[in-house]
Parts: structure tokens; C-alpha cells; sequence
């Protein structure tokens, strides 16, 4: 892979100053990435090549109050054309569930149309198991600290 990979945080507003076309939906507004990566709760991983953010992953940990472990929703999975099928979705994804781990969570999910055959290789091939409803969602079993078990 030809593509460094890290998780962002405060301070790190920077870092979205320059993307390629097709990682984020519209261009990064400084503010809301500024509010987004000073949210505890919040987190992006992201594939820097030349300086350039060429893919990312965000994802937001969430706690519920009749669930002591935490999850890690996985919100949206991005790659520029020019990084596709060279493995940078896969370190991405990769990353964000240790970062799952990292924090204690049960399990990390997202979700996707049935049609989306690059998203649903991605999921299954990093290890998530199919939701058997209509609605397609992978959830990946995230193992517990020692501490907490």
C-alpha cells in the first residue's frame, strides 16, 4: 500500500486541508471538522499519500443504557479513485476497529446497499458477518480487554 494511515484528532484540522475528489461528499468545512475531531466520541482514520488525503473512514462509539460495552457505529467508508483496489479501504477499516477495541466496544457496525459490491467484499473480507435481514449490516466481534472480561 502506498498510503500512510492515521487517526485523526484535535489539532489535526489541518490534515483535511487538502483531499482528493471522492473521499468526503462535498469539501471539508474547517469548522465542522474542527468540531467533529474534538469530539471524544467521534473519529476518522485517514490514507495520506503526497500530502494528499486519498481515503478515510469515520466512525462514532456509542453507549446505550442497557448495554455496559460500548459499539463503534463505522459511518462511512471513502476512497479516492486514484488509491482503489490497492488495499487502502482494508487498512482503513482495519484501523477504526482497533480503535474499537481500543475503547472497550463490544462490536463495530455499519451498513450498506445489497448492490454495493466493492462494500460488501470490503466488510465480509476484513471479517464481518451478514445480518440475515433485509436491511444488509456486517457487525465485527471486537474482543474485550483482559481487564474487562
Amino acid at each position: 500500500m502506498s498510503a500512510e494511515i492515521r487517526i485523526l484528532g484535535r489539532g489535526d484540522e489541518a490534515v483535511l486541508e487538502s483531499c482528493a475528489v471522492d473521499v468526503f461528499d462535498d469539501p471539508v468545512d474547517a469548522g465542522a471538522a474542527a468540531e467533529f475531531l474534538t469530539d471524544p466520541r467521534h473519529h476518522l482514520a485517514v490514507a495520506i499519500a503526497g500530502g494528499v488525503v486519498v481515503g478515510s473512514v469515520s466512525a462514532v462509539h456509542t453507549v446505550h443504557p442497557d448495554d455496559p460495552w460500548p459499539e463503534l457505529w463505522i459511518n462511512e467508508v471513502a476512497v479516492a479513485p486514484s488509491h482503489r483496489r490497492q488495499g487502502v479501504a482494508r487498512e482503513l477499516l482495519a484501523a477504526m476497529l482497533e480503535r474499537g477495541r481500543e475503547l472497550g466496544c463490544s462490536e463495530a457496525w455499519v451498513l450498506t446497499d445489497r448492490h454495493n459490491a466493492p462494500a460488501m467484499g470490503l466488510y465480509a473480507g476484513v471479517g464481518g458477518v451478514e445480518d440475515e435481514g433485509d436491511t444488509v449490516m456486517f457487525t465485527f466481534p471486537l474482543a474485550r480487554s483482559n481487564e474487562e472480561e
